[in-house]
């Protein structure tokens, strides 16, 4: 399939590997934020030396900077969210949560890639294999068996040959490609469309340990509390596919969101591979027209192991 070129925002700037406490603050605060977009953000925080400059910044600093009018000056400078930070970095401290900003070596480099990648985003895990090879497995949630099955055993083979599973923790194929990497005993991540305080849906919660526990990652981009609101999970998506060289579409109906993150890998420049379906399935009508659009087909995980060996 045709992809189009990724369009990055990211200056280039030497990447830390650790920051102080005072930054990782001043960085949550930007996380809390509201009204501004991913691009914006990043934008905006590249127009200062650091992050705690821009968390001083006056609104007489603020509106000299480009793209910052008086509605901007006025979200940044609101004093609500400066004063959650404490709260929601004392909840990370007791529970393990990392945050990874957008400036520091362990962030995705790929994500790094994306038209709008995040400025920052929570982890609970291993965060050393965000940078190794990743594939994504999407497809429905009301998936059929012989989805279910597909998307288990496409992970398990492609894990076992060292490659991460990203996916979103969702009912069916993401659920089953998960699970597939677990019984293969290696690592999967899990990217969230809510605040990594929750786990949603709430019946994945023995499996969101699982991937913990297997020295896997669960990862957001939303800072503590967010609820699973429907608009959250389309810019999930983007993750989902911005952190992965391919993306494997088991099953996906006429109008899915899975087209979505179809959508968000041609756009970054990434591999869509998909799995045939049974032409009388309505889970099979948007994978089958992914083919006919020109989608590489795979009957078989070597076919997407060969096209990253050596």
């Amino acid at each position: 399939m045709h992809k189009r070129k990724s369009n990055p925002t990211l200056q280039k700037r030497k990447e830390k590997s650790t920051i102080s406490e005072n930054e990782k603050k001043c960085w949550i605060w930007a996380t809390l934020i509201k009204g501004i977009g991913a691009r914006k953000k990043l934008k905006i925080i590249n127009q200062f030396n650091s992050i705690e400059e821009l968390y001083n910044a006056t609104k007489e600093e603020l509106l000299d900077k480009e793209g910052i009018g008086e509605n901007t000056a006025k979200i940044i400078l609101n004093q609500d969210k400066r004063k959650e930070v404490e709260q929601h970095l004392k909840y990370m401290n007791n529970n393990n949560i990392e945050i990874i900003t957008i400036k520091e070596k362990e962030y995705p480099q790929i994500l790094k890639q994306i038209y709008d990648p995040p400025i920052a985003i929570y982890l609970v895990g291993n965060k050393k294999i965000l940078n190794n090879l990743n594939i994504a497995i999407i497809g429905c949630r009301e998936c059929s068996n012989y989805g279910k099955n597909i998307a288990r055993q496409l992970a398990y083979n492609i894990a076992k040959n060292k490659i991460n599973i990203i996916s979103g923790l969702a009912k069916g194929i993401d659920t089953e490609a998960h699970i597939g990497t677990l019984e293969a005993r290696e690592k999967t991540i899990a990217v969230l469309g809510n605040g990594i305080d929750t786990i949603y849906p709430k019946e994945n919660v023995k499996i969101a340990k699982r991937i913990i526990q297997n020295g896997g990652a669960i990862i957001s981009e939303y800072p503590l509390g967010t609820k699973p609101e429907k608009r959250n999970f389309p810019e999930r998506n983007r993750i989902v596919s911005g952190m992965s060289k391919g993306i494997i579409v088991v099953e996906a109906k006429e109008k899915s969101g899975t087209l979505i993150t179809v959508d968000f890998a041609l756009e970054q420049g990434r591999d869509v591979f998909v799995v045939p379906g049974n032409l009388s399935s309505e889970n099979s009508i948007g994978t089958n027209e992914l083919i006919k659009q020109g989608a590489k087909i795979i009957t078989d995980y070597r076919d997407v192991i060969e096209e990253y060996e050596g």
